[in-house]
């Protein structure tokens, strides 16, 4: 790794990126905690657009090191970026490059994945950011295997993260892998959250609406698919007649409207119905699995576990925590 040092992380900031993302890695990082036994960290705060920088919420950062601290550092941590849609400045995704060449981690967190994206340093991986962009993400970049069900990916030189609090999931990930789990628990305890959570973000993403565009001949199908989900027989070739599509024409319009396959976007939503049902009823969990197109329980419990993260009755019971405090 050269002349790296093990313990100095470089945060890459942007102006008009979120305060509370920016400040994740710092917040992890940053803080002296030697006298619980905690390494002492050096943060290097790095500008990747000309300062001072300005947050979504308007205040203003003065970021003290420019790209060349890049060279210094093992972990570079992207907290954010600004918009999906704009691409990063280039000298930015030039140093990124390199360093990952000479042996850095690079981290993305939240929308900072798809600075990593932009860089290329996704291709062929998988990857993880905030679900309401995993559909642009994986739109934009095909050569990455987004996956936005989980809290984080730990690819080894590469980590991305989901949204907000989920980065601090991977920073904390990222110290117990190389410091160990004394280390890891020591900080999560001092910042009062969780050492590792379960799960993953599956179970915060809200339940989509169709798009209303009626020019969209598919439009009509998401929404016939969203009245039928309890229906058994609901399966990818009755959503392709329903749109008067062969099979693999549907497949490929499909893609191109929601960023996934008809199968996959299919159990999503009933997984996400039968997530509405056990936070808003007192039904058991065999007759939601019925509502949700399963066809017991047992079926369902395999699903939801590999797409939430947890058993149905273990969602119930957080969510009903949550709604009680």
């Amino acid at each position: 790794m050269g002349e790296r040092e093990a313990q100095t992380v470089a945060v890459v900031m942007f102006d008009g990126a979120p305060m509370f993302e920016t400040s994740v890695p710092v917040s992890v990082f940053g803080v002296d905690r030697a006298d619980m036994g905690v390494p002492r960290f050096t943060v290097l705060p790095v500008a990747g657009d000309p300062g001072p920088l300005t947050t979504t919420a308007g205040i203003r950062l003065e970021a003290t090191h420019d790209l060349q601290a890049l060279d210094a550092a093992a972990t570079i941590v992207v907290p954010s970026w600004r918009d999906p849609q704009e691409h990063p400045p280039h000298q930015v995704l030039a140093a990124l490059r390199a360093a990952h060449r000479d042996g850095a981690i690079i981290v993305g967190l939240c929308l900072g994945t798809f600075v990593l994206a932009a860089a290329g340093l996704l291709d062929g991986r998988r990857a993880a950011t905030h679900w309401k962009y995993a559909a642009a993400l994986a739109h934009a970049y095909p050569r990455i295997s987004v996956d936005a069900s989980v809290l984080f990916v730990d690819e080894g030189d590469i980590l991305t993260s989901a949204g907000t609090a989920a980065g601090i999931d991977a920073c904390l990930h990222l110290v117990r892998r190389t410091f160990g789990a004394q280390t890891a628990n020591a900080i999560a305890r001092r910042m009062v959250v969780p050492p590792q959570r379960t799960g993953g973000q599956a179970q915060y993403i809200e339940r989509p609406l169709p798009d209303s565009d009626t020019r969209n001949p598919l439009t009509a199908v998401l929404a016939y698919a969203m009245e039928h989900l309890a229906d058994e027989d609901l399966d990818v070739n009755a959503l392709a007649s329903q749109a008067f599509m062969s099979r693999r024409s549907f497949d490929r319009r499909f893609r191109e409207l929601t960023g996934s396959s008809p199968l996959q976007w299919l159990l999503a939503q009933r997984i996400m119905h039968v997530q509405h049902l056990l936070e808003t009823t007192n039904l058991n969990v065999d007759a939601i699995a019925r509502q949700g197109g399963f066809t017991s329980a047992v079926g369902l419990r395999p699903h939801f576990r590999r797409v939430v993260g947890v058993a149905p009755q273990a969602y119930r019971a957080s969510f009903q925590r949550q709604a009680a405090s």
